[in-house]
């Protein structure tokens, strides 16, 4: 299973009115400039949102320890003229709830409206409606929305970096691997410090029988990340796929120890467990 909580990744990615990449913000009531116009009976005015540094630290702070009030406090402030800003928080408390779909769906129109305003946001928002989708099982919507943030031109370096590898992320579950792994290459480039990446990258080539860069890639992990009880986990993933099974039960027993509770820990238990019956089951050799 590819270790990536959705939820941390959209957290990293928030992006708030006060973010020093973002242009100024328009005041309430500035006129629409002529490429927010269309022609025609259809004709839509977009006035930007003001952009409101407290009430956004303030909905995100609630939406982080009540979801259910976050999500009731974004749609007051949505209907007072929020906008964009309303919606992400919006979008983030339904991801903070679980209810990824109605997540997904409230960052994109987050993303479409910070387009129309011509904010640099609107990258990050794209980034975390795909993060949302993906959270939700819809690889395809996925995609399409991480490709919509690509979209955006945003410059090399790590966000850029952590956006192709939230792709291979989707890829993978699309069953499109080929693709996930000239994804992973892009992340190792752009990102070459992120544990993530590589340890990603680590498990795709373990599940595609491809075990030298599989360990390769998990060396490299380890290296960045000594105490990822993750990491650890995969390393002995990867032994014991290489029949090497002492490497193997010494990697599962170090990811319990970073952390004995939890998820990864009861993975490696189960993994130790079955490691102990298949060697009693084995008879032992004649000297």
């Amino acid at each position: 299973m590819l270790i990536a909580p959705a939820l941390m990744l959209i957290a990293a990615l928030q992006v708030g009115p006060a973010d020093a990449n973002a242009p100024a913000p328009l005041p309430p009531q500035s006129a629409p400039r002529p490429d927010q116009l269309q022609s025609g009976p259809s004709t839509r005015v977009f006035n930007a949102p003001l952009a409101d540094e407290a009430r956004f630290d303030a909905c995100m702070d609630m939406a982080t320890d009540d979801p259910a009030s976050g999500i009731m406090a974004a749609n007051e402030w949505l209907i007072a003229g929020g906008g964009y800003f309303a919606r992400h928080c919006l979008g983030f408390a339904y991801a903070k709830d679980g209810r990824w779909s109605a997540a997904a769906d409230a960052f994109v129109s987050a993303a479409r409206d910070a387009e129309l305003a011509h904010d640099k946001r609107a990258a990050n928002l794209w980034t975390q409606a795909g993060n949302a989708a993906l959270a939700s099982g819809d690889s395809g919507k996925a995609l399409t929305y991480f490709d919509a943030a690509l979209a955006q031109g945003m410059a090399d370096g790590l966000m850029l970096g952590e956006l192709h590898l939230d792709r291979a992320r989707a890829l993978v579950v699309a069953g499109r691997t080929d693709e996930a792994e000239i994804a992973l290459a892009e992340a190792h480039r752009l990102a070459p410090e992120d544990p993530l990446a590589w340890l990603l990258s680590a498990t795709l080539a373990r599940r595609l029988g491809k075990l030298d860069r599989a360990q390769a890639d998990i060396d490299i992990a380890a290296r960045l990340a000594p105490r990822d009880p993750e990491v650890a986990l995969e390393a002995g993933n990867i032994a014991a796929s290489a029949g090497q099974y002492d490497i193997a039960r010494r990697n599962w027993t170090q990811a319990i120890d970073i952390r004995p509770e939890g998820p990864v820990a009861k993975t490696a238990r189960g993994h130790l467990t079955q490691l102990d019956e298949a060697e009693k089951a084995t008879p032992a050799a004649k000297p």
